[in-house]
């Protein structure tokens, strides 16, 4: 069949939307039926996998998603998993109707429904992991979100979205922290690089003038100002020996 990219770009879509019904998972089969139209081969099916992974959709190779997954990460999810595993099962019946019941702002109903939802978030968790935050932490924002959102189902049109909505909450949290943790680490980053450049400089004029330098001196130097000379030296660890009461700001 010749190539149409709207039918393409649907078909995308509605993979997505699959997705969000199966905890943000697919099968390859899904994705390879879904595409047989154009009988792709092994290369163009990898950059469509590789697609919906950078989109937070796993697939269902897991071990591709668990190498992600780092020592205390690994340690966290037995002790985690074994506890959810203790929760009682319920049936797809017995889930359809909490939802209604949720649905119908029984609050009963929503916390149960946030216990039912609690391993879809672990799944959820582990299409994040490997970004800078701990597993552990993906999780306890991810449950955070899971019972905000069945507070506000009221945005949802059918009981079929319901799912989707809490996971989209779930996955949209987790994105969150990974942003201001990456901001964070950032700023660290920042910080740090100007302490070094600040004692860099402060011990090549200390070499050069065999004394301790003033902040002042160091600011010329380096063309800052001696309030970010100042900053550096507060956020050094134990001090800039070399600057005059460095040990002492």
């Amino acid at each position: 069949m010749e190539f149409n990219q709207t039918n393409f770009a649907q078909i995308l879509e509605e993979l997505r939307d699959a997705a969000r019904l199966q905890g943000n998972m697919l099968t390859s089969e899904q994705i390879s039926e879904a595409f047989e139209q154009w009988q792709l081969d092994d290369e163009k099916l990898a950059l469509i996998h590789d697609y919906f992974r950078n989109n937070h959709i796993g697939i269902d190779e897991q071990g591709d998603v668990e190498e992600n997954l780092s020592g205390d990460d690994v340690d966290f999810l037995e002790m985690y998993l074994g506890e959810l595993r203790e929760l009682p099962s319920v049936t797809d019946g017995e889930k359809r109707a909490v939802i209604m019941s949720a649905l119908a702002n029984d609050s009963d109903a929503q916390a149960k429904l946030v216990e039912i939802f609690l391993p879809q978030v672990v799944e959820i968790s582990k299409l994040y992991a490997g970004q800078g935050v701990l597993v552990e932490d993906l999780i306890g924002e991810g449950n955070v979100a899971a019972a905000t959102a069945v507070t506000m189902l009221e945005c949802v049109e059918n009981i079929d979205e319901v799912e989707g909505f809490i996971g989209k909450m779930v996955m949209d949290a987790m994105e969150e922290l990974i942003n201001e943790d990456s901001d964070n680490r950032q700023i660290d980053e920042n910080v740090l690089g100007k302490v070094n450049e600040v004692n860099d400089k402060a011990r090549e004029l200390y070499e050069n003038f065999l004394r301790k330098v003033t902040v002042k001196e160091v600011a010329d130097e380096l063309g800052i100002t001696e309030e970010q000379v100042l900053e550096a030296v507060k956020f050094s660890v134990n001090g800039i020996a070399y600057i005059e009461n460095g040990d002492q700001i």
